[in-house]
């Protein structure tokens, strides 16, 4: 397809790509620190970039003084929480966290662990709400974290129910893929439930949360929390049905539905 446009007399191509230097080294920055969540120096970080520091120092400047980047101890520089609350403001994961946000705090008061909400992102999870078990021992997933879909609780739920915001070419191929057989008894059943990947002692737990469109939009995740000394009060199962219905209710919320 051909496009015309006003302020040019070329013709573009539809791949046509424009090219914005300063832009770009802004995002690139962004990805760079995300990576390096301790901060970086601006020397680091030209660095990183392979840039030179003239290239980068203003552009720096800029994004600091307009509340993109935030200064700390050593002259380190983190990505600020704006850019979090600009994301969240900007996207459904805002409506999706006043929907779920009190229902996730009736859920941790009833079965005494840790839940977190992970939406698609791409190729990836990522976690943008959790809330905190309330007694003395914890055990939770930070917001920001990116979770992996193929080894993981809240992956499996994101895979096998199709979520919006994943890449569409990775939901086909896991569909096919090693991931298969799985996917198809998380759908069956309609949550997974494993050994985490990561932690001795933690068995996930995982229902989809759906929009008022019934696509999957979220997993709503307990990493449940084995307790030895005799004070667990809520089994396993117990929480996984507690984790059913608030799945439920949040979809209702979502949907309108009362």
């Amino acid at each position: 397809m051909i496009i015309k446009t006003k302020d040019s007399p070329e013709t573009l191509t539809k791949a046509h790509t424009y090219s914005a230097p300063a832009l770009e080294k802004g995002f690139n920055v962004i990805e760079l620190l995300a990576e390096n969540p301790q901060g970086l120096t601006i020397s680091e970080i030209a660095a990183g970039l392979g840039l030179s520091m003239s290239e980068i120092f203003r552009i720096i400047m800029v994004m600091e003084r307009r509340g993109w980047l935030k200064r700390k101890a050593g002259d380190r520089l983190r990505v600020a929480t704006k850019v979090l609350d600009l994301a969240f403001k900007s996207t459904p994961a805002e409506e999706l966290i006043q929907a779920a946000a009190p229902l996730m705090r009736e859920l941790v008061q009833r079965v005494e662990q840790s839940c977190h909400l992970v939406i698609g992102n791409g190729n990836s999870g990522l976690v943008v709400f959790r809330q905190q078990a309330p007694g003395p021992t914890v055990f939770a997933v930070r917001i920001g974290a990116g979770i992996a879909l193929e080894d993981s609780c809240s992956g499996h739920v994101l895979l096998a129910f199709n979520a919006l915001d994943l890449d569409p070419s990775l939901t086909v191929a896991a569909q096919s893929g090693p991931l298969s057989a799985t996917l198809q008894r998380v759908r069956a059943r309609g949550y997974e439930m494993m050994k985490s990947t990561r932690t001795l002692g933690v068995t996930d737990l995982s229902y989809p949360v759906f929009d008022g469109q019934g696509h999957a939009f979220a997993a709503l995740t307990i990493p449940f929390l084995q307790l030895v000394d005799g004070t667990q009060t809520v089994d396993s199962k117990e929480a996984r049905i507690c984790l059913q219905e608030i799945a439920s209710r949040i979809s209702d919320e979502l949907s309108g539905a009362r």
